[in-house]
């Protein structure tokens, strides 16, 4: 049997700054005897002419039309294809009418019961975990089946899943039935010392929420002698030794979610321990650690008017973030600012592939403005002055931090 692992292309690329994990999860759990493909069409192109057995394709909503794409030719050549990820879970009436089965939630405890299936020829329509994943003991991904250098941090590595907080615009709650569970981390320093390279990252989308945890894996890691970045909350910033240990151990860059300037748009999406007034400080004390800051902002909330642009990349350049990324709000299934923009008839639109823009009536701006107004921020923030009055003097990783600079610089199309 030939088992073939699709990661979609994303719609106007910038698919190959990681690759996919869980996607090499999968491919770790499945029996030695079925020979397993993986292609990330982010990277490299996808035959269709390929004898396989089954395939399955990893959805976020906006890859999601080009899934159905994918999925649709396999289909019409008799190829079995399984879909799965956040979008397929929030919505598999839908993805089911392009698919032969969908893994709804997490697919650990389900993925050999629906391998086993399907050589049975018994593939059910849809597979529903009945219990969180075990996260102790997993299996190290298949890294060996990507392309290694494709990517710009080719070693992710994850060591808790999930995220306690629950912002209105973020499907990991609701995908992970809102828990925070972690690896032990034993099994976390063992797969960190099978990586090759220097560099890694820490795919955890908070990595620093439970503090004690935090410290216990930045002591543990320390001895591996990686460089590594992170995701985490603003709150990283409120303790002097969690910044210590994570500088320690390796810490070079984490992505902070800002989101906002407004604490009134902040409270409007659930996430007020974001303290804006506490922001300038923040950024001040991770700097200190020689830790760079990765700002990411979300422009459209129901506070925002037309200064929100200009305000937030005064805010970039005062501040020196290293780097930026801003979007529009983006009602994602499975959210509940999906339901809210649904119930006040405000989306306009359910292309998946367009789910990167303003695809709902902003409250203070039209959706055009909206649009032109985030492509200016990083137009702005990326211009040759900006980013060498940003990163200042050479100092601490700055080749590295210019290098992502002109990555995304030439990613927007300002080169």
């Amino acid at each position: 049997m030939r088992l073939l692992l699709i990661v979609p292309l994303l719609p106007g690329g910038g698919g190959g700054l990681a690759p996919n994990l869980g996607i090499v999860t999968l491919a770790a759990l499945t029996p030695p005897d079925i020979e397993v493909l993986v292609i990330d069409e982010n990277v490299e192109g996808l035959n269709f002419d390929e004898e396989i057995d089954l395939v399955g394709i990893t959805v976020m909503t906006p890859t999601a039309i080009r899934a159905y794409e994918v999925a649709d030719v396999f289909r019409k050549r008799g190829t079995a294809v399984v879909l799965g990820g956040f979008h397929p879970s929030a919505m598999p009436e839908e993805a089911i009418q392009h698919s032969d089965s969908i893994v709804i939630g997490e697919a650990e405890e389900i993925w050999t019961t629906l391998l086993h299936d399907f050589e049975l020829g018994k593939l059910g329509k849809f597979y529903r975990r009945k219990e969180l994943a075990n996260l102790e003991n997993q299996s190290i991904p298949r890294r060996d089946l990507l392309k290694a250098k494709a990517y710009t941090m080719f070693n992710t590595v994850e060591t808790a899943r999930g995220c306690p907080f629950r912002c209105s615009f973020c499907s990991v709650a609701s995908f992970f039935s809102n828990t925070y569970r972690f690896r032990p981390v034993k099994d976390v320093v063992k797969e960190v010392e099978t990586l090759k390279g220097k560099y890694l990252f820490f795919v955890d989308d908070n990595i620093v929420k439970i503090p004690r945890r935090a410290k216990e894996l930045f002591k543990a890691v320390t001895p591996c002698k990686k460089k590594w970045i992170g995701q985490a909350s603003l709150t990283f910033a409120r303790d002097e030794e969690l910044l210590k240990l994570a500088a320690e151990s390796g810490c070079i860059g984490m992505f902070i979610g800002f989101e906002s300037l407004s604490q009134a748009s902040l409270r409007e999406v659930g996430k007020s321990f974001n303290v804006v007034k506490h922001y300038e400080e923040a950024i001040k004390k991770i700097h200190a650690h020689g830790i760079s800051i990765h700002g990411a902002f979300i422009f459209g909330f129901d506070h925002d008017d037309e200064s929100v642009f200009e305000k937030t990349v005064e805010f970039v350049k005062n501040n020196k973030l290293d780097s930026v990324s801003f979007s529009t709000l983006t009602p994602f299934p499975g959210t509940p600012i999906y339901q809210k923009l649904i119930k006040e008839n405000r989306i306009v639109t359910k292309d998946w592939s367009k789910y990167g823009g303003a695809v709902f009536r902003p409250k203070l701006m039209s959706r055009e403005v909206l649009d032109e107004g985030c492509k200016w921020a990083w137009k702005e923030c990326y211009s040759y002055k900006s980013i060498f009055t940003r990163l200042g003097l050479p100092k601490g990783n700055w080749f590295l931090r210019l290098l992502l600079n002109l990555g995304y610089k030439k990613a927007i199309g300002c080169l």
